[in-house]
């Protein structure tokens, strides 16, 4: 197991005790990022699916694969960061004879023993075979590799109030959202339930009735106090204030309608799920 270290909260100063995490690779060595500690961590104030996973280097079989990127939440102020992880080195190639570098190792064949091949302003010049071949560079470094999709959200039929707050659960952890806890209790139908994960402060409304402006600013409240992005889901809709509010305050909305499908109502909600949906 890794050593825990010390990491910074960047908005209360205090030091937080910290082990990387270990994830079994295919090959089955144990792989853990590598922390930069001497970058310092961001703040988590929107999380995006990009963010939530990091590219680690198997040391043993050289493997590179998606991991989650590491995080810690502050014991003091509750603050999430994230913590920056070293990227994987690039594979050196290796050296012609005596050391010779890759470019100058690389035998040319239109180069001839009769001279030197390129002239003063690169035409043709004395020797049999002599003109430049107008290739690019010797070595050109292959294009990144594009991102891991995200995978199809597989909805849940929603028959009670309790399949609802299930559904809000699954679709913020398909947003990425780690540790989301439900409430232990079932619902109840009169009444708002909520969720934490950290970073996120979510409110599921399973009632029939849509949900008013004051629902949109108490989810606002809590999540300005746990310093925590603010989501809300309802069954039932939204009324024209309470949309108009959440568009003020940049609260994510969501409806979710019986076969257990979100659907993003305002831009902040857009945001969140991303293109990539």
């Amino acid at each position: 197991m890794a050593e825990a270290v010390p990491v910074r909260c960047p908005a209360c100063l205090r030091e937080n005790g910290y082990t990387a995490p270990v994830f079994p690779c295919a090959c089955g060595s144990p792989v853990h990022p590598p922390l930069d500690l001497a970058a310092p961590p961001v703040p988590l104030t929107h999380r995006t699916w990009s963010d939530t996973w990091v590219t680690v280097r198997c040391t043993t079989c050289g493997r590179e694969s998606e991991w989650p990127h590491p995080e810690l939440g502050c014991g003091s102020c509750g603050t999430v960061v994230l913590i920056p992880v070293h990227p994987p080195e690039a594979t050196g190639t290796p050296a012609g004879p005596a050391g010779a570098s890759p470019a100058t190792a690389r035998p040319d064949p239109d180069r001839t023993g009769s001279g030197p091949v390129d002239g003063p302003a690169g035409g043709p010049t004395g020797g049999s075979g002599g003109a430049t071949d107008g290739r690019g560079p010797a070595h050109i470094p292959p294009p990144p590799a594009p991102p891991v999709p995200r995978p199809a959200f597989r909805p849940v039929t929603i028959r009670t109030a309790r399949d609802a707050v299930a559904t809000a659960a699954l679709y913020l952890r398909w947003l990425g959202f780690r540790d989301v806890q439900q409430p232990d209790g079932r619902p109840i139908p009169a009444a708002t339930v909520d969720l934490r994960a950290p970073g996120l402060v979510a409110q599921v409304d399973p009632t029939t009735a849509p949900a008013g402006l004051r629902a949109v600013e108490c989810v606002w409240l809590n999540g300005l106090t746990a310093s925590a992005t603010s989501v809300y889901f309802a069954l039932a809709g939204y009324t024209e204030d309470a949309r108009a509010r959440a568009d003020d305050l940049g609260i994510p909305l969501f409806v979710m309608d019986l076969t257990g499908m979100p659907q993003p109502v305002n831009d902040p909600a857009d945001a969140l799920v991303g293109p990539d949906a």
